[in-house]
């Protein structure tokens, strides 16, 4: 069993029966059965569900599935050239599009470098199936060439995690695995095929029955919590509605909407959750945490009522748990009832879809009778808060570009309309501040595990999924360092993303915490890519060498008619490296290990906001 979540494993699917079909992507078809082999289940597996793009590279313990997709209608083969890629690419197709990502490759290191992925698409709830070829089922165990144990260590970063012995069984779990992936808590499932039962000959017939002992995602939350919910927010006078990436994943942006105008309280919206409610919404206070908004994170430790729909309190946005919100009851609404209370023990907690929660919780506060809070004085302490404290950045003195001004020119340039992946370091949290966020699937980034490399394959995976959007990698250098390969990908597949360089030449967001903490102690940090002659590597020469369109900016002047430039470009993937200031760094910020009231503005300077206010 594979799991630390509630909801994972062999389970028990929402029905009278215990009986289940396979959640699929298209249409359910019906396939009469028909002799063919194991790899041949897989593929059609695969075309039954409605898969139509797949990301991957072969080996030998995969070679029989890859023989038969070669001929599969309806299913796009890209082939990457890092396994990782797969992973990151199939993320970003699931990000961007709601739908099932889905990657494959072969045993052993193949295999082993799909986990890094795995392990993102866990802590980011991403639904995505990686499929593995495993050495022959009688050389298990014996350390046979390229095996290794992928089930034993994705048990801890997957929802499921098969290994499949039996060709007779391919159909069931390839449908147990999608339905795994994409219903409930959404997650990564991994299925590993022995060698010899993907040759060996099977009868294939869909649709398979799913048995799935102890599975029973809860759609509906409880009707006595929900009216205990609507009393505590008709009672509150500093509510806030916490929105996690729990919104994004129920497609539940409409109905939070509805929610936040009917109680008229301020929202907040986490890392993962950037988009489910409009930046431009007068509502909107930002995002919570350590780089968060300053009257978002004052609104969450003032408040007396925090709505969590979908959040999972992580350190990054309470600080020190212990003073986060100390005045606040908690209503908490999860899907994945292992999350309620783990880390913030909830006043009300409700297990359910919030795709059902929410409207629910706005029926029950319409029908009671009592009239909700007139919140004007709440708000009139947050208006202040936000216009004494907006975003912004101070211009930078050593003659490089401002990153924030860089990022802020690609999102008015390019509009809400396109999609913007991330890597992971200071560029993301500043892609997160002055990006406007303005629909759910906008954004992409890697969240909870941090993946630096994450931004190029998964900006790549999203213009698959969306080949008729702008989509830009915004990255820092030393990310796009990790998984630059995957422009070979893009150029030869026409895949023409947009990637955004923010080179500052370091390892930006660790070069802060040693200016910060560490006394200016720049201890491998610099990675000579743009502040000197000696460009290590030419992101220029690198991008021409993978086929790209490539620009560089070094002038504030030029980013506005640079950004433009590369926007015309729609033949092939673009490259620009917009060389910025390394002494640029992130505010506001939460230093880690330090309670939520002490955020800082700038270095040293804590805002002087009266805790009495509210």
């Amino acid at each position: 069993m594979a799991s630390r979540r509630t909801g994972a494993g062999h389970q028990k699917a929402a029905s009278d029966s215990g009986v289940v079909m396979p959640r699929v992507m298209g249409p359910n078809p019906t396939i009469a059965p028909e002799e063919t082999t194991g790899s041949g289940a897989v593929i059609k597996s695969l075309q039954a569900l409605g898969v139509t793009d797949v990301f991957g590279l072969p080996g030998g313990a995969i070679l029989p599935t890859y023989d038969p997709l070669m001929d599969a209608e309806g299913i796009n083969h890209i082939l990457v050239r890092h396994e990782q890629g797969a992973g990151h690419a199939a993320e970003g197709y699931a990000m961007a599009s709601g739908r099932v990502g889905v990657c494959i490759a072969t045993s052993g290191p193949g295999a082993t470098n799909l986990v890094t992925a795995l392990a993102d698409a866990n802590m980011d709830s991403i639904p995505m199936v990686a499929i593995t070829g495993q050495v022959a089922s009688s050389l298990i165990g014996s350390d046979a060439f390229q095996e290794a144990d992928i089930v034993g260590m994705t048990m801890p970063v997957t929802k499921h995690s098969y290994l499949v012995t039996d060709a007779d069984e391919i159909p069931r779990i390839m449908a147990e695995a999608f339905h795994l992936a994409s219903t409930g808590r959404p997650g990564p499932v991994l299925v590993d095929i022995a060698k010899d039962a993907q040759v060996a000959s099977t009868t294939f017939s869909w649709p398979p029955t799913l048995d799935l002992v102890g599975y029973r995602p809860i759609a509906r939350g409880h009707a006595k919590q929900i009216r205990e919910a609507a009393r505590l927010i008709r009672e509150a006078r500093r509510p806030v509605i916490y929105a996690g990436g729990g919104t994004i994943k129920a497609e539940a942006s409409e109905q939070l909407a509805e929610l936040a105008e009917l109680t008229g309280a301020p929202v907040v919206t986490t890392l993962t959750a950037r988009g489910v409610f409009p930046d431009s919404h007068p509502q909107n206070l930002g995002m919570p945490g350590m780089h968060g908004t300053v009257p978002a994170v004052y609104a969450m430790q003032q408040a007396d009522l925090l709505i969590a729909l979908g959040a999972r309190f992580d350190d990054r946005v309470t600080g020190v748990l212990a003073s986060f919100a100390p005045n606040a009851k908690v209503i908490h609404a999860d899907v994945d009832p292992a999350e309620i209370s783990k880390n913030r023990v909830a006043d009300v907690p409700i297990v359910g879809d919030l795709a059902t929660v929410i409207p629910d919780l706005s029926e029950a506060l319409r029908s009671g009778t009592q009239q909700l809070p007139d919140l004007a004085d709440w708000w009139k302490v947050l208006d202040g808060v936000r216009e004494t404290y907006p975003l912004g950045w101070t211009p930078t003195e050593d003659g490089h570009l401002s990153p924030q001004l860089v990022i802020q020119k690609i999102s008015e340039l390019s509009g809400p309309e396109s999609v913007y992946a991330a890597g992971v370091g200071q560029h993301q949290m500043w892609s997160s501040q002055f990006i406007r966020h303005e629909r759910p699937r906008q954004w992409l980034n890697s969240a909870g595990l941090g993946t630096m490399g994450f931004a190029v394959p998964a900006a790549m995976g999203a213009k698959v999924a969306e080949p008729e959007r702008t989509v830009w990698a915004i990255d820092g250098d030393g990310c796009f360092q990790m998984t630059n390969q995957e422009l070979a990908t893009c150029t030869l597949n026409g895949i023409n993303i947009k990637v955004a360089v923010i080179n500052n030449s370091s390892l930006g967001m660790v070069r802060q915490w040693q200016t910060l903490f560490y006394d200016g102690r720049y201890s491998n940090t610099h990675l000579n890519t743009g502040h000197d002659s000696r460009r290590v590597p030419d992101f220029l020469k690198l991008g021409e060498a993978y086929g790209c369109a490539v620009f560089r900016c070094e002038r504030e002047e030029d980013v506005e008619k640079t950004i433009r430039a590369a926007m015309e470009v729609n033949d092939r993937p673009v490259v620009i490296d917009f060389v910025v200031s390394a002494d640029a760094m992130v505010w506001p910020m939460v230093p880690s290990g330090v309670a939520n009231d002490l955020i800082q503005i700038a270095q040293n300077m804590t805002p002087d906001w009266n805790q009495d206010d509210a």
